[in-house]
Protein backbone atom coordinates (compact mmCIF):
# COMPACT_ATOMS: atom_id res chain seq x y z
CA UNK A 1 0.00 0.00 0.00
CA UNK A 2 1.18 3.05 -0.91
CA UNK A 3 0.08 6.86 0.68
CA UNK A 4 0.97 9.77 1.00
CA UNK A 5 0.16 13.39 2.98
CA UNK A 6 0.69 16.72 2.10
CA UNK A 7 1.36 19.40 4.76
CA UNK A 8 0.61 23.31 4.39
CA UNK A 9 2.74 25.13 6.60
CA UNK A 10 3.43 28.77 7.17
CA UNK A 11 6.97 28.31 4.91
CA UNK A 12 6.06 25.33 2.74
CA UNK A 13 4.15 22.68 1.47
CA UNK A 14 5.35 19.27 2.12
CA UNK A 15 5.15 15.96 0.76
CA UNK A 16 6.05 12.56 1.87
CA UNK A 17 5.06 9.85 -0.08
CA UNK A 18 5.43 6.14 1.83
CA UNK A 19 4.92 2.58 1.14
CA UNK A 20 3.12 1.27 4.02
CA UNK A 21 2.83 -2.33 3.39
CA UNK A 22 4.76 -3.42 7.01
CA UNK A 23 2.69 -1.20 9.22
CA UNK A 24 5.60 1.60 8.93
CA UNK A 25 5.48 4.32 6.71
CA UNK A 26 8.70 4.48 4.75
CA UNK A 27 9.50 6.99 2.70
CA UNK A 28 10.14 6.58 -1.18
CA UNK A 29 9.62 10.41 -1.63
CA UNK A 30 9.42 13.29 -0.55
CA UNK A 31 9.28 16.91 -2.14
CA UNK A 32 8.40 20.91 -0.88
CA UNK A 33 7.47 24.12 -2.30
CA UNK A 34 8.08 27.04 -0.96
CA UNK A 35 5.08 29.38 0.21
CA UNK A 36 5.85 31.80 2.78
CA UNK A 37 2.45 32.70 3.75
CA UNK A 38 3.89 33.80 6.69
CA UNK A 39 5.07 36.53 4.79
CA UNK A 40 1.51 37.24 3.39
CA UNK A 41 -0.78 36.68 5.99
CA UNK A 42 -0.69 38.17 9.72
CA UNK A 43 -1.69 36.11 12.69
CA UNK A 44 -5.23 36.32 12.60
CA UNK A 45 -5.78 37.68 9.29
CA UNK A 46 -7.64 36.74 5.80
CA UNK A 47 -5.22 34.81 3.27
CA UNK A 48 -4.61 37.01 0.20
CA UNK A 49 -5.70 36.29 -3.19
CA UNK A 50 -2.46 36.41 -4.74
CA UNK A 51 -1.40 33.72 -1.24
CA UNK A 52 -4.35 31.66 -2.52
CA UNK A 53 -3.21 31.17 -6.00
CA UNK A 54 0.50 29.97 -5.08
CA UNK A 55 -1.77 27.65 -2.02
CA UNK A 56 -3.24 25.65 -5.09
CA UNK A 57 0.02 25.90 -7.41
CA UNK A 58 1.93 23.87 -4.78
CA UNK A 59 -1.21 21.62 -3.99
CA UNK A 60 -2.35 21.09 -7.56
CA UNK A 61 1.39 20.37 -7.74
CA UNK A 62 1.69 17.79 -5.13
CA UNK A 63 -1.36 15.64 -6.06
CA UNK A 64 0.06 14.89 -9.13
CA UNK A 65 3.76 14.13 -7.73
CA UNK A 66 1.85 11.40 -5.43
CA UNK A 67 -0.02 9.85 -8.03
CA UNK A 68 2.87 9.43 -10.51
CA UNK A 69 4.55 8.16 -7.19
CA UNK A 70 1.96 5.19 -7.21
CA UNK A 71 -0.20 6.63 -4.32
CA UNK A 72 -3.74 8.06 -3.78
CA UNK A 73 -5.46 11.04 -2.97
CA UNK A 74 -2.80 12.59 -0.46
CA UNK A 75 -4.28 13.04 2.73
CA UNK A 76 -3.75 16.92 3.18
CA UNK A 77 -4.47 19.02 5.93
CA UNK A 78 -2.91 23.16 6.60
CA UNK A 79 -1.63 24.35 9.73
CA UNK A 80 -2.44 27.42 11.86
CA UNK A 81 -2.06 29.81 9.21
CA UNK A 82 -4.84 28.52 7.25
CA UNK A 83 -7.16 27.46 10.44
CA UNK A 84 -6.73 30.81 12.08
CA UNK A 85 -7.52 32.74 8.45
CA UNK A 86 -11.26 34.36 8.65
CA UNK A 87 -11.36 33.24 4.91
CA UNK A 88 -10.66 29.70 5.66
CA UNK A 89 -13.14 27.63 4.45
CA UNK A 90 -13.28 29.92 1.46
CA UNK A 91 -9.59 28.71 0.99
CA UNK A 92 -9.83 25.36 1.44
CA UNK A 93 -12.66 25.04 -0.85
CA UNK A 94 -10.80 27.06 -3.62
CA UNK A 95 -8.38 24.13 -2.99
CA UNK A 96 -10.57 21.46 -3.26
CA UNK A 97 -12.30 22.54 -6.35
CA UNK A 98 -9.27 23.58 -8.37
CA UNK A 99 -6.78 20.30 -7.57
CA UNK A 100 -9.54 17.87 -6.39
CA UNK A 101 -7.00 17.42 -3.36
CA UNK A 102 -9.16 17.78 -0.33
CA UNK A 103 -7.37 19.59 1.83
CA UNK A 104 -8.76 20.62 5.98
CA UNK A 105 -7.69 21.86 8.90
CA UNK A 106 -6.90 20.15 12.28
CA UNK A 107 -7.66 21.37 15.30
CA UNK A 108 -4.78 22.58 17.36
CA UNK A 109 -5.58 19.87 19.74
CA UNK A 110 -5.63 17.16 17.24
CA UNK A 111 -2.30 18.34 15.65
CA UNK A 112 -0.74 17.38 18.76
CA UNK A 113 -2.02 14.19 19.42
CA UNK A 114 -1.18 13.23 15.79
CA UNK A 115 2.83 14.38 16.44
CA UNK A 116 2.58 12.92 19.62
CA UNK A 117 2.06 9.76 17.96
CA UNK A 118 4.62 10.24 15.36
CA UNK A 119 7.33 10.86 18.15
CA UNK A 120 6.08 7.83 19.98
CA UNK A 121 6.60 5.46 17.28
CA UNK A 122 9.89 6.75 16.51
CA UNK A 123 11.07 7.05 19.85
CA UNK A 124 9.79 3.58 21.21
CA UNK A 125 8.28 2.22 24.56
CA UNK A 126 11.49 2.29 26.34
CA UNK A 127 11.26 6.05 26.39
CA UNK A 128 8.29 5.58 29.11
CA UNK A 129 5.71 8.79 30.20
CA UNK A 130 6.30 11.22 27.44
CA UNK A 131 6.97 15.09 27.30
CA UNK A 132 6.23 17.07 23.98
CA UNK A 133 7.07 20.72 22.43
CA UNK A 134 5.91 21.69 18.82
CA UNK A 135 6.77 24.64 17.97
CA UNK A 136 4.95 26.02 14.49
CA UNK A 137 4.27 28.98 12.91
CA UNK A 138 1.43 30.03 14.51
CA UNK A 139 0.78 28.01 17.42
CA UNK A 140 2.57 25.72 20.13
CA UNK A 141 1.75 22.30 20.93
CA UNK A 142 2.58 20.97 24.69
CA UNK A 143 1.37 16.68 25.47
CA UNK A 144 2.34 14.19 27.63
CA UNK A 145 1.08 10.91 27.61
CA UNK A 146 1.78 7.48 29.38
CA UNK A 147 0.66 5.45 25.54
CA UNK A 148 0.36 5.67 22.29
CA UNK A 149 -1.79 8.99 22.09
CA UNK A 150 -0.98 11.31 25.02
CA UNK A 151 -3.20 11.79 28.00
CA UNK A 152 -3.05 15.49 28.00
CA UNK A 153 -2.19 18.10 24.66
CA UNK A 154 -2.39 21.83 25.00
CA UNK A 155 -2.82 23.88 21.56
CA UNK A 156 -1.53 27.27 22.26
CA UNK A 157 -1.49 30.95 20.22
CA UNK A 158 2.43 30.83 20.66
CA UNK A 159 4.02 30.28 17.09
CA UNK A 160 7.29 31.71 15.74
CA UNK A 161 5.79 33.60 13.38
CA UNK A 162 2.65 34.81 15.00
CA UNK A 163 5.06 36.26 18.15
CA UNK A 164 7.03 37.88 15.24
CA UNK A 165 4.44 40.38 14.45
CA UNK A 166 3.03 40.85 17.71
CA UNK A 167 6.56 41.60 19.28
CA UNK A 168 9.79 41.73 16.98
CA UNK A 169 8.61 43.24 13.57
CA UNK A 170 9.20 46.70 14.46
CA UNK A 171 12.56 46.64 14.86
CA UNK A 172 15.63 44.99 13.39
CA UNK A 173 17.64 44.00 15.50
CA UNK A 174 14.51 44.05 18.24
CA UNK A 175 14.58 45.97 21.76
CA UNK A 176 15.72 43.87 24.61
CA UNK A 177 12.13 44.88 26.13
CA UNK A 178 10.38 43.73 23.01
CA UNK A 179 11.86 40.33 23.66
CA UNK A 180 11.32 40.25 27.29
CA UNK A 181 7.77 41.45 26.77
CA UNK A 182 7.77 38.46 24.53
CA UNK A 183 8.94 36.05 27.26
CA UNK A 184 6.16 37.64 29.35
CA UNK A 185 3.57 36.57 27.06
CA UNK A 186 5.15 33.02 26.89
CA UNK A 187 5.49 32.66 30.84
CA UNK A 188 1.87 33.55 30.80
CA UNK A 189 -0.06 31.83 28.52
CA UNK A 190 2.36 28.63 28.90
CA UNK A 191 1.65 28.60 33.17
CA UNK A 192 -1.07 25.74 33.36
CA UNK A 193 0.31 23.47 30.63
CA UNK A 194 3.84 23.85 31.76
CA UNK A 195 3.08 22.97 35.55
CA UNK A 196 0.68 20.15 33.60
CA UNK A 197 3.87 18.39 32.42
CA UNK A 198 5.96 19.47 35.60
CA UNK A 199 3.30 17.46 37.98
CA UNK A 200 3.50 14.42 35.30
CA UNK A 201 7.47 14.11 35.61
CA UNK A 202 7.94 12.55 32.34
CA UNK A 203 10.85 10.53 31.62
CA UNK A 204 11.59 11.50 28.02
CA UNK A 205 10.99 14.94 26.44
CA UNK A 206 11.09 15.29 22.70
CA UNK A 207 11.07 18.25 20.86
CA UNK A 208 9.97 18.31 16.98
CA UNK A 209 9.75 20.79 14.80
CA UNK A 210 11.75 22.66 11.90
CA UNK A 211 12.57 25.63 14.66
CA UNK A 212 13.55 22.73 16.96
CA UNK A 213 15.64 21.62 14.43
CA UNK A 214 17.08 24.53 13.23
CA UNK A 215 17.79 25.47 17.28
CA UNK A 216 19.73 21.88 17.75
CA UNK A 217 21.85 22.74 14.99
CA UNK A 218 22.78 26.06 16.15
CA UNK A 219 23.22 24.90 19.57
CA UNK A 220 25.59 22.09 18.13
CA UNK A 221 23.76 19.19 16.76
CA UNK A 222 24.57 17.24 14.05
CA UNK A 223 23.95 18.45 10.39
CA UNK A 224 20.31 16.56 8.80
CA UNK A 225 22.93 15.68 5.81
CA UNK A 226 23.95 12.92 8.71
CA UNK A 227 20.47 11.20 8.51
CA UNK A 228 17.79 10.81 10.47
CA UNK A 229 19.49 8.14 13.13
CA UNK A 230 21.84 10.53 14.60
CA UNK A 231 20.26 11.14 17.72
CA UNK A 232 20.23 15.06 18.39
CA UNK A 233 19.91 16.49 21.80
CA UNK A 234 19.51 20.66 22.76
CA UNK A 235 20.07 21.45 26.11
CA UNK A 236 17.69 24.65 28.02
CA UNK A 237 21.40 25.79 29.20
CA UNK A 238 22.84 26.10 25.17
CA UNK A 239 18.94 27.88 24.18
CA UNK A 240 19.89 30.55 26.47
CA UNK A 241 23.40 31.50 24.79
CA UNK A 242 21.73 30.85 21.39
CA UNK A 243 19.00 33.95 22.16
CA UNK A 244 21.75 36.47 22.54
CA UNK A 245 23.54 35.32 19.14
CA UNK A 246 19.91 35.73 17.68
CA UNK A 247 19.34 38.92 19.43
CA UNK A 248 22.14 40.83 18.44
CA UNK A 249 22.10 40.26 15.01
CA UNK A 250 19.41 41.39 12.27
CA UNK A 251 17.47 38.72 10.74
CA UNK A 252 19.14 38.53 7.07
CA UNK A 253 23.07 37.59 8.99
CA UNK A 254 21.03 35.49 11.12
CA UNK A 255 20.59 33.23 8.06
CA UNK A 256 24.58 32.64 8.15
CA UNK A 257 24.40 30.81 11.93
CA UNK A 258 24.74 27.53 11.44
CA UNK A 259 21.46 25.68 10.80
CA UNK A 260 19.42 28.94 10.53
CA UNK A 261 17.62 29.28 7.28
CA UNK A 262 16.99 32.41 5.08
CA UNK A 263 13.04 31.83 4.82
CA UNK A 264 13.23 30.77 8.58
CA UNK A 265 16.06 33.70 9.98
CA UNK A 266 13.39 36.67 10.68
CA UNK A 267 11.06 34.28 13.55
CA UNK A 268 14.38 31.86 15.05
CA UNK A 269 14.13 34.96 17.69
CA UNK A 270 10.82 34.37 18.54
CA UNK A 271 11.48 30.55 18.04
CA UNK A 272 14.23 30.46 20.19
CA UNK A 273 12.74 32.36 23.34
CA UNK A 274 9.43 30.00 23.09
CA UNK A 275 11.97 27.16 23.22
CA UNK A 276 13.79 28.37 25.97
CA UNK A 277 10.85 29.81 28.18
CA UNK A 278 9.23 26.12 27.39
CA UNK A 279 11.88 24.08 28.41
CA UNK A 280 12.25 26.22 31.73
CA UNK A 281 8.44 26.24 32.27
CA UNK A 282 8.48 22.43 32.09
CA UNK A 283 11.30 21.49 33.76
CA UNK A 284 12.97 20.20 30.65
CA UNK A 285 16.58 20.46 30.97
CA UNK A 286 17.25 18.06 28.11
CA UNK A 287 15.32 17.38 25.01
CA UNK A 288 15.80 15.20 21.91
CA UNK A 289 15.08 16.36 18.45
CA UNK A 290 12.80 13.81 17.33
CA UNK A 291 12.70 13.78 13.43
CA UNK A 292 8.93 12.21 13.03
CA UNK A 293 6.26 14.57 13.74
CA UNK A 294 2.67 15.18 12.43
CA UNK A 295 3.06 14.35 9.13
CA UNK A 296 4.47 10.93 9.86
CA UNK A 297 1.52 10.40 12.82
CA UNK A 298 -0.94 11.38 10.00
CA UNK A 299 0.53 8.10 8.27
CA UNK A 300 0.32 6.22 11.20
CA UNK A 301 -3.22 6.13 12.20
CA UNK A 302 -4.08 5.80 8.51
CA UNK A 303 -2.11 2.64 8.66
CA UNK A 304 -3.46 1.55 12.16
CA UNK A 305 -6.82 2.78 12.51
CA UNK A 306 -8.07 2.47 8.84
CA UNK A 307 -8.99 5.29 6.03
CA UNK A 308 -12.01 5.44 7.69
CA UNK A 309 -10.36 8.14 10.59
CA UNK A 310 -9.23 10.35 7.54
CA UNK A 311 -12.85 10.56 6.64
CA UNK A 312 -14.39 11.46 9.53
CA UNK A 313 -11.69 13.98 9.99
CA UNK A 314 -12.45 15.82 6.35
CA UNK A 315 -16.48 15.56 7.55
CA UNK A 316 -15.75 17.17 10.89
CA UNK A 317 -13.55 20.01 8.99
CA UNK A 318 -16.56 20.17 6.34
CA UNK A 319 -19.26 20.79 9.12
CA UNK A 320 -17.22 22.90 11.57
CA UNK A 321 -17.99 26.80 12.24
CA UNK A 322 -14.75 29.64 11.63
CA UNK A 323 -12.63 29.06 14.17
CA UNK A 324 -12.46 31.72 17.16
CA UNK A 325 -9.83 32.44 19.35
CA UNK A 326 -8.69 29.32 21.31
CA UNK A 327 -5.68 29.56 23.60
CA UNK A 328 -5.95 26.80 25.48
CA UNK A 329 -7.48 23.89 24.07
CA UNK A 330 -7.58 19.86 25.89
CA UNK A 331 -7.71 16.63 24.69
CA UNK A 332 -8.88 13.51 26.14
CA UNK A 333 -6.85 10.44 25.87
CA UNK A 334 -8.12 7.52 23.19
CA UNK A 335 -7.57 4.11 22.95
Amino acid sequence: MRISVVDVGSNTVRLVVADADGGVPLPVHTAKWRLRLSQDVRPGGPVPQEAVERLVEAVAAAGRTAARWGAAEPLAFATAVVRAAPNRQEVLRAVRERTGVALCTLPGEVEGELTFLGARRWMGWRSGPLALLDIGGGSLEVAFGRGRLPDFVASLPLGANRLTHEFLADQDPPDPEAIRALRRRVRHQLRDAAARIRWEGPRTAVATSRTFQQLGRLCGAAPGRQGPFVERELRCADLRGAIDRLAALPAAERARLPGISAPRAGQSLAGAVIAHTAMKLTGLNTVTVCPWAIREGVLLRHIEDGPGWWAEVVRQNEESAPPGPAPLRLAAATP
